[in-house]
């Protein structure tokens, strides 16, 4: 018998194991390899092989016909008990998948307006109603942070660099339109140059501006002239309802205001600042089963679309 328990494990060919379940179970070589529909000369080489792994003789073939060997019945057992494991494996996996319980923490970006993470979480829910979710919002760069921190699971924001230790999966093109409140003295004006609007004093949102929207603002003059502030989407839109000034907003966030005549977009579809959203993640987190399960609800909602 093997000396070394370790090594042998980590040596032993399982697939040598399930062969000789086969031909114990069918008592020869020969029905064996109609059951398994493998030639017997394999069959009987991977016997071999096994009987070499484990330095006893397994079975007796000759004219008397096959019989098992003490060392064979008690290594047919234990193959019989590997077998059964493994045919309980479906079952304990769905289980498990099934009394999903713990906790699943999520940052996100104010006012994010995406349909295919709303239904990944809706579809999460409902499959595992324990599992507890919790979302909190923070600027794009808190996220990055917190993930690194191992404080949250998920971040989904945009990213004005992407860092080598987290994992970003895009999400979605968020684009971003300058706009007005129904007071506002350009309300229901468009505009085809951005540069137009220079001096006209704007509501920023601080850190919570993507970075390729400062670019965009930047390179055209908009927001030198300061009128309001918001860390958050929310507050911005407001005071931009209240007709403080102009301010850029996502698309998606603002449409039904503009359904509803609460704003109005400045700039034509064809000049609009957009960026990525990703899905983030840290790889080197502790594995959590709740965290996979909902990111691969993720991942199947946008490939569905």
């Amino acid at each position: 018998m093997a000396k070394n328990v370790a090594s042998f494990s980590r040596n032993l060919d399982w697939n040598l194991l399930k062969t000789f379940h086969e031909i114990a179970r069918c008592g020869g070589i020969s029905r064996a390899s109609r059951t398994l529909s493998r030639k017997q000369p394999a069959l009987s080489q991977a016997l071999q092989r096994l009987e070499s792994q484990l330095g006893v003789k397994l079975c007796e073939r000759g004219p008397r016909g096959f019989a098992l060997t003490d060392e064979g019945m008690l290594v047919a057992d234990t193959c019989g008990s590997l077998n059964g494991l493994v045919q309980q494996l479906p079952k304990k996996v769905a289980n498990v998948t099934d009394d999903v319980a713990g906790r699943v923490s999520i940052q996100v970006v104010s006012c994010l307006v995406c349909d295919h993470l709303d239904s990944a979480i809706s579809r999460f829910h409902g499959s595992h109603p324990k599992a507890e979710i919790i979302i909190d919002i923070k600027t794009w760069e808190q996220v990055a942070g917190a993930l690194l921190r191992d404080e949250i699971d998920i971040g989904v924001a945009p990213a004005s660099a992407l860092r080598s230790d987290l994992k970003y999966d895009f999400l979605f093109e968020e684009v971003h339109r300058p706009y007005v409140g129904p007071a506002h003295r350009l309300f229901g004006r468009t505009f085809d140059d951005p540069g137009a609007l220079a001096g006209e004093p704007f509501i920023l949102t601080g850190a919570d501006e993507p970075g390729a929207l400062t670019e965009y603002r930047t390179r055209h003059g908009l927001g030198r002239v300061v009128a309001g502030l918001s860390e958050h989407l929310d507050g911005a839109k407001r005071l931009t309802m209240l007709n403080v000034g102009i301010c850029f907003l996502p698309e998606r966030f603002a449409e039904p205001d503009v359904q509803a005549g609460r704003l109005w977009p400045l700039i034509e579809e064809t000049e609009r600042p957009s960026t990525p959203v990703f899905i983030i993640t840290n790889p080197r987190a502790p594995k959590k089963l709740a965290r996979q399960l909902l990111l691969s609800e993720i991942n199947g909602s946008l490939e569905s679309h």
